[in-house]
């Protein structure tokens, strides 16, 4: 039986992919800052803005699991300010969750990706990793940093069986999404009721969110037999955005 840690497990994409995975028969280690005890998977709380938080989730999971084949970061936050007034301690917890994070994770979970034979680390960026938008300053720098973490990664573990991707959804159904409302309202000077169409949904092609689920199953495609070729891969779900 497969051995996965998936980190922001507590709701949003990280919650469905860890109940995705699940039912895909793996056990699953589900890291937040306040796992939730009635969620998928088995819960286990860290503060992955610290060495020891990351260190300490890939050692529950060997330790709980006896192995460790798949690693999927996915958890975050966001914040939403022009770069002149981007608070410098908001801008190094960001780089820290979403992009040192990570790294933590895959350096701790290599020896045990390597040993496994078929290691996964598939992490979710987002559309920011390939694209900008204004007022995102840390959350965009994060982002394009992981897409480099991940072709680096791909390079290094290719001898090993190690595969590892990226997924970059475009705003998906979240809290992460819908607590950013009042904060995009304020950077953009509109009423809140607007942001959604006006700013949230406006470089969608197709005019909707993506649904967590929907970023769950293309996690556990790269997590079965077909994705091992997709390897170094920036697997792009953002509803037509990065097309303009």
């Amino acid at each position: 039986m497969r051995a996965a840690v998936v980190t922001g497990a507590a709701s949003g994409i990280g919650r469905a992919i860890a109940a995705r995975l699940e039912r895909d028969g793996a056990r699953v280690l589900a890291v937040d800052l306040e796992p939730d005890p009635d969620g998928p998977g088995e819960p286990f709380a860290a503060d992955l803005t610290t060495r020891d938080g990351n260190r300490d989730a890939v050692a529950a999971a060997l330790e709980r699991f006896g192995r460790l084949d798949t690693v999927v970061p996915n958890a975050g936050f966001q914040h939403v300010a022009p770069v002149e007034e981007f608070p410098e301690d908001r801008w190094e917890a960001m780089i820290a969750l979403l992009l040192t994070s990570p790294f933590l994770l895959a350096r701790a979970a290599w020896p045990a990706l390597r040993e496994s034979g078929d290691g996964r680390f598939v992490a979710i960026a987002s559309v920011h990793g390939l694209v900008a938008s204004p007022f995102k300053s840390a959350y965009v720098s994060a982002k394009h940093g992981v897409l480099g973490l991940v072709k680096t990664l791909a390079l290094e573990g290719a001898g090993d069986g190690i595969v590892a991707a990226a997924v970059c959804p475009g705003y998906v159904r979240t809290p992460l999404v819908e607590n950013q409302v009042a904060a995009q309202a304020e950077a953009h000077g509109l009423p809140e009721d607007r942001v959604l169409e006006d700013v949230i949904l406006a470089p969608h092609a197709v005019k909707r969110l993506i649904e967590p689920d929907e970023v769950a199953d293309v996690v556990a495609f790269l997590c079965g037999p077909t994705g091992a070729s997709f390897t170094g891969s920036a697997v792009t779900m953002d509803q037509g955005w990065s097309a303009r």
